[in-house]
């Protein structure tokens, strides 16, 4: 398995259909909860995924101040097969591209509460009530960094 870390003028074509299709799938499909998948913010992002055989296995994206919220941010965590450690895999690389990339003191993210656990394990906090975001519960969190 390797962790894929990219800027997207560096994502080839493929790659961004991959990551895209696995996106809608988990987000869109299997959630299913029509909202604008494709949002804009990913031409600022950089993306993160760990790979295995041409397959991504988890993903996730990083932005810096000012794109998604006034903190470094990730967003779009998701993993192919739960239960299998990739989740906590992605999010581990994720922080620490938010620390090398845009010198992260602080990350944001808004979980999906029923994935609350899996951001506390790393160290992320509420920092607000749960709100319902295209219909889905989620929860304001962050991680201060040492």
């Amino acid at each position: 398995m390797q962790v894929i870390v990219k800027k997207y003028s560096e994502l080839n074509t493929e790659e961004l259909y991959s990551i895209m299709e696995l996106r809608v799938a988990v987000f869109v499909v299997e959630q299913n909860c029509p909202y604008l998948e494709i949002d804009g913010l990913d031409r600022d992002a950089v993306h993160v995924w760990l790979e295995e055989d041409g397959k991504i296995l988890a993903y996730l994206r990083v932005m810096d101040r000012g794109v998604e919220s006034e903190y470094v941010s990730i967003g779009r965590l998701l993993a192919a097969e739960r239960r299998k450690g990739y989740g906590t895999r992605i999010l581990s690389e994720g922080i620490r591209v938010a620390r090398e990339y845009f010198g992260a003191d602080r990350i944001y993210l808004e979980a999906q509460v029923y994935a609350r656990g899996l951001y506390e394990k790393q160290g992320f906090k509420a920092v607000s009530e749960e709100f319902l975001l295209d219909g889905i519960p989620h929860v304001k969190m962050m991680l201060e960094c040492d």
